[in-house]
């Protein structure tokens, strides 16, 4: 499209996945970032909550909602990334996009909240225990990994969780390639970035150094996601068993698919059938080495690798849960919906020694 310098709206301007989206803004080609949405700190400079992103943001100050629904208003086109908390930002980005209607200007929302990732309001509800904030707006949001969805079928999008990113990733070409049976088990260790800012007895990093724990077993909220996209990606109706552990770091997620084998299947023609499925999609890299945390820390890359023995399938993926199951991978969407190179503000590699 024409646009060379896209408007760029972050709303839930203080957590660690906004951060992120500031973060991969900055060195954006093709995105000027118009304004950061906070209610409870409008007028307050983001280098006070950020200090990292002074040099990209000496003077930006959070924006207050009224400030931002005027603002859309006043922009022909405008994009609108969402890093507020579940159960708050499906009625904000309501809001928004409102104002845009009624002022008669283009925007597209990219939503990395739970709030639009079901098909009804009543599944939400039933994961996350409150009314959705906006159920009028949900038939108007697609939700798939990048990966998965070849074309987007409506205007917005909302981003899969990390945890089910990382599953995702790992699982449907399992699933697509009929190489396994549809009943997988999955155990994920994930940083203690993914439990939020806001430290708590069982999230705070002090907690968790030098220690590993499984929590909600069998019961995750991310397994009902994880089940309707990969039925979506895949046509196939699959059990998922996912155990999920907090990991004495800070940032990435580690993900193990177990299931059993449809048919007897070397590990090298495994991995041949890997690479072949996610071939031309630039963020995925089918290894023959097992993938580490900290090939991806800080990247929009997930590395990807499997093993086969016996009957059964073992497929591993690593993902930053900030970047590729977050801001990363909502602002690939962007890039995609808008026309840009899929890469563009992207392609940055791993620190590799975080």
């Amino acid at each position: 499209m024409a646009i060379t310098k896209l408007p760029t709206i972050v709303l839930g301007g203080t957590g660690y996945v906004s951060g992120e989206l500031l973060r991969l803004i900055a060195a954006h080609p093709h995105l000027d970032l118009k304004a950061v949405l906070s209610d409870s700190h409008p007028g307050e400079r983001v280098a006070k909550s950020f200090p990292h992103l002074a040099p990209a943001y000496p003077e930006l100050t959070f924006s207050s909602l009224e400030a931002v629904t005027k603002l859309v208003g006043d922009l022909p086109d405008t994009a609108l990334v969402s890093a507020a908390p579940h159960g708050v930002a499906a009625k904000l980005i309501d809001d928004v996009l409102t104002a845009a209607e009624k002022a008669g200007t283009r925007i597209r929302a990219f939503d990395i909240s739970a709030d639009y990732r079901y098909t009804s309001a009543s599944a939400y509800e039933a994961v996350y225990k409150h009314a959705h904030g906006a159920p009028a707006r949900i038939t108007q949001f697609s939700c798939a990994v990048p990966e998965h969805l070849d074309t987007l079928p409506t205007a917005h999008v909302a981003h899969p969780g990390c945890f089910a990113t990382a599953v995702l990733l790992a699982s449907v070409p399992l699933l697509k390639l009929d190489l396994i049976e549809p009943r997988l088990y999955v155990t994920g260790i994930t940083g203690s970035t993914g439990s939020g800012r806001t430290p708590t007895a069982g999230t705070h990093h002090p907690q968790r150094h030098s220690d590993f724990y499984a929590y909600n077993p069998l019961s995750h909220r991310h397994t009902p996601e994880i089940v309707a996209l990969a039925a979506a990606a895949t046509s196939v109706d699959a059990e998922f068993n996912f155990v999920p552990h907090s990991g004495p770091f800070a940032r990435g997620i580690h993900v193990t698919v177990q299931a059993h084998a449809r048919r007897g299947i070397r590990t090298t023609e495994l991995l041949e059938q890997l690479g072949a499925f996610y071939r031309g999609k630039p963020f995925v890299r089918v290894t023959d080495t097992l993938p580490h945390v900290k090939d991806v820390a800080g990247s929009n890359y997930s590395f990807v690798s499997g093993a086969a023995g016996g009957t059964t399938i073992a497929t591993m993926c690593v993902v930053d849960n900030l970047v590729k199951g977050a801001a990363g991978g909502a602002l690939q969407w962007l890039n995609r919906a808008y026309g840009f190179e899929e890469t563009a503000g992207l392609s940055a590699p791993a620190a590799g020694w975080t």
